[in-house]
């Protein structure tokens, strides 16, 4: 019985060289190979995952991604960033550069599933028009949410393997996380930009860790999109520009979290949109059905995520952190949900925002905001409207503000 092999127990340390003899736990156990301890390894974390609040996990190589390097290149020749990218493509497709002081073996890539549907959602109505949070802003901060599940993760790591190092990232580090988690087996890069996934569509977070310890890598799920094009089809802007291919400087999502002036034809397009946008993930086939409860904090409060319109206006910097600071759709801060409200109000064309935007026009210190609310005040039209227009056109100092402005003007005079 001295050679019999034993199955590690649940609190097995996985540090000790293969192929030799050692204790835990008052018994024997016995690595015979280096491929098989670090199977042994990836199937714990698989089994624990779950457990750790973690919906799927995969693991790749750490190999550059290289074929990535030539895509973003045209990518960025074409105009087609939206700014928010780490700028340096080289860390965005080597995970060398994301693990300084070592050498990376492999990358883990976890997802978490996040809901698609609203428990009775507050509705519009005249004089109290409601705007919406993309679902990816619903809940708290997925930001916040997938570091804790990534922090689990590592700390069960390093109880099999102490002598491991890791790295883990979610959205803000410099890897493109829809290719590493392609790469991992999570899903497939859809035509619509998202990483698909078999079990919970593209309704999912993604975090990634990388790691010194070569772990056997999962193997790719194939392309299920297809000839399908729905989404492309039904993006409000055209901003998916071929399967797989989005210019982000038209994508409302990304529109909605700049800061500046936004051109007429983008406002009218985003519609109620306040942060984000859903349009060619609702639309996809492949999340058909799909919503998922099964994590409380993740979960929307209505108010939060589908806000009256008219109350953002005046909103103060401390109202804003109480209401919406628990959301991922505070990072850019105050102004981008208040310039959108301004433009939803304006696309819904509601006369009772008036005096509302007429106080923003001639008052407000932000030359966007007094641009974009000349906007709204040229989509609802009539004689107040126009009044306040023609006192800001007199007044005002900011060359782009005053253009907003007489455009405006013009556009009532037409109607």
């Amino acid at each position: 019985m001295e050679n019999e092999k034993r199955p590690l127990t649940a609190r097995t340390s996985l540090r000790q060289r293969p192929g030799l003899r050692y204790r835990s736990e008052g018994k024997e156990v016995f690595d015979v190979s280096e491929r098989s301890r670090w199977l042994e390894v990836k199937r714990r974390l698989l089994e624990e995952a779950p457990k750790l609040g973690i919906d799927k996990l995969g693991f790749a190589s750490a190999d550059p991604f290289t074929e990535l390097f030539d895509v973003l290149t045209r990518h960025r020749e074409a105009g087609r960033e939206s700014g928010f990218e780490e700028p340096d493509l080289e860390k965005r497709v080597n995970p060398r550069h994301s693990f300084p002081g070592g050498e990376p073996r492999s990358i883990l890539s976890i997802a978490v599933a996040y809901p698609a549907k609203m428990k009775s959602p507050p509705k519009s109505e005249p004089g109290a028009y409601r705007g919406i949070l993309a679902r990816a802003a619903w809940g708290e901060d997925y930001h916040k949410i997938l570091r804790e599940r990534m922090g689990r993760l590592e700390a069960f790591l390093k109880e099999l393997v102490p002598e491991c190092r890791v790295e883990s990232m979610v959205d803000t580090g410099a890897l493109v996380d829809r290719a590493v988690a392609e790469r991992a087996g999570i899903g497939w890069y859809g035509n619509n930009c998202s990483v698909i996934t078999p079990e919970f569509g593209s309704w999912v977070y993604l975090g990634e860790m990388i790691t010194d310890i070569p772990f056997p890598p999962d193997t790719p799920v194939t392309d299920s999109c297809g000839d399908c094009t729905i989404c492309m089809d039904a993006c409000p802007t055209g901003a998916l520009v071929g399967k797989g291919q989005l210019d982000a400087t038209r994508c409302v999502s990304f529109v909605t979290q700049t800061k500046g002036f936004v051109e007429d034809e983008l406002m009218r397009k985003i519609g109620n949109r306040l942060y984000g946008c859903d349009t060619c993930q609702v639309v996809c086939p492949k999340n058909k059905g799909y919503n998922w409860t099964h994590h409380p904090e993740l979960q929307p409060d209505p108010d939060i995520a589908k806000p009256l319109l008219k109350p953002l206006l005046k909103m103060s910097n401390r109202e804003f952190k109480e209401r919406f600071g628990a959301s991922s759709a505070a990072w850019r801060g105050k102004k981008p949900i208040q310039r959108n409200a301004i433009i939803a109000l304006g696309n819904f064309k509601d006369a009772s925002a008036v005096p509302d935007l007429t106080e923003l026009l001639l008052g407000d210190e932000r030359p966007v905001i007094r641009g974009t609310a000349a906007w709204a005040l040229g989509r609802i039209g009539g004689p107040e409207a126009a009044k306040a227009l023609r006192e800001a056109c007199d007044r005002e100092t900011d060359p782009e503000a005053k253009r907003a402005i007489q455009k405006a003007m013009n556009d009532i005079r037409q109607t």
